[in-house]
């Protein structure tokens, strides 16, 4: 059975076209950076957020943030499975609404603790916007070409964390930091619009899974276990855990360490862009290369760029000409990783996209949040937590990645076939 005859059976929608790659890159994009968006463009607003919050601990006030990331780690368990079941669609849509349901209530909120507990709350209910994109990706591509497209979203999505600081910057000036959560409730009413418009339906009839314990905890067990995948899955969450670490500390490390002042959201998205031009030109070389050759190489240069970081937090401890054009590496190699070390991962399992997505999302993403939340409170005032933390991460990620690859580097395997194109659900 085609696609098409497949999209025969799932439910009905208004879109009547077929969507073209870059459409489907831009939306799948967009829906992954939601949950960038709710990090990256408050943290101008976390210390303004705090003192009328009643906040005065720098560390504590990162929570905000940190907590966020853990639920959000944590949440990545189920809805893979429920897409599996029930389809890719329906999932997304609970999710933009959940979004869009906390940011209102956060908008409201007086007490610290309320909004600690609703942006776990947020965090929980949003996951299905990390999982599910992937197991979209993965039900149309798979291998090398995956991790093209993948470099292609991640491209397009990285260009939150560059503008959202700023955005949420100009926000809270004219209307304090309450309307940006209002801001993110609108963006993802007009996510969940374009979604029904266009996004077709990509869940196989045939690869429906049943919803129950033993199927459920089996397919994510294959997910997670695969010696081939895990070693890519918790070398992702340690390399994107200290970037993690990061942005939980970016107010305070550059904010109060480097001293940048206002120029706290060009210095942190400068830093950031360097993501987009790497996962743009990774998506150019990796079909010709192999994502293995590509990431492989980019997890030994992070290694190398990292024991720089270690030499330049004790050496310039306070010199942001030494540390910006480090960081901005390491965020670049970041770009030759991501998305690669997450295509070899899911390689194996195209009938269980949803559940293997859930749980090695879940795994890199709690673990990535935990790394990061430890790194965060381990701040000291200096760069030098931070940047010991990026060379005990990638030394361990490279570890890893040895593990899964039997020892054996740069190899490539067979290329897999043309992929199957994206194609309209039925009229109604």
């Amino acid at each position: 059975m085609g696609l098409r005859d497949a999209m025969a059976t799932t439910a009905a929608s208004p879109a009547t076209k077929i969507i073209g790659q870059r459409e489907l890159v831009v939306i799948i994009a967009l829906l992954m950076s939601l949950n960038a968006l709710a990090i990256d463009a408050m943290l101008p607003a976390l210390g303004q957020m705090a003192g009328e919050l009643g906040v005065v601990d720098g560390n504590r006030r990162q929570l905000v943030v940190g907590v966020y990331l853990l639920a959000n780690g944590a949440g990545c368990l189920l809805p893979g499975s429920l897409a599996d079941r029930f389809g890719r669609r329906p999932v997304i849509f609970v999710s933009l609404a959940a979004y869009a349901a906390c940011s209102l209530l956060i908008a409201a909120i007086h007490s610290f603790e309320v909004l600690l507990g609703l942006r776990i709350l947020q965090g929980v209910l949003c996951a299905g916007l990390m999982v599910v994109p992937t197991a979209i990706i993965r039900d149309q591509f798979a291998g090398d070409r995956m991790a093209r497209l993948m470099s292609l979203v991640s491209a397009v999505f990285i260009t939150v964390p560059v503008i959202a600081p700023s955005l949420g910057q100009a926000i809270m000036l004219v209307a304090g930091w309450r309307a940006i959560f209002v801001a993110f409730a609108v963006v993802a009413v007009l996510a969940g619009l374009w979604v029904w418009l266009r996004l077709p339906e990509t869940l196989h009839p045939e690869n429906r899974q049943r919803l129950d314990l033993p199927v459920i905890a089996r397919n994510m067990a294959a997910g997670f276990f695969n010696r081939g995948a895990i070693g890519y899955v918790l070398g992702a969450g340690l390399l994107v855990g200290a970037v993690f670490g990061y942005v939980n500390s970016a107010q305070q490390l550059l904010g109060e360490h480097f001293a940048v002042g206002d120029w706290f959201p060009v210095v942190f998205g400068g830093t950031a862009a360097m993501m987009a031009v790497s996962n743009i030109v990774n998506s150019r070389i990796v079909e010709r290369f192999g994502a293995r050759r590509v990431s492989h190489t980019g997890v030994l240069v992070f290694m190398v760029v990292a024991a720089a970081q270690v030499w330049a937090s004790h050496y310039h401890p306070g010199d942001l000409a030494v540390f910006l054009p480090l960081m901005a590496t390491n965020l670049m190699l970041l770009g030759f990783l991501g998305a690669n070390f997450g295509s070899i991962a899911m390689q194996p399992f195209a009938r269980i996209a949803g559940a293997a997505s859930s749980a090695q999302t879940f795994c890199r993403m709690f673990g990535a949040a935990v790394v990061g939340l430890l790194i965060g409170q381990a701040y000291d005032g200096t760069a030098r937590p931070f940047a010991h933390a990026l060379l005990i991460c990638s030394v361990a990620a490279f570890v890893l990645v040895l593990f899964s690859e039997k020892g054996r580097l740069f190899r490539r395997l067979n290329p897999p076939k043309r992929p199957v194109p994206v194609m309209p659900p039925p009229r109604a």
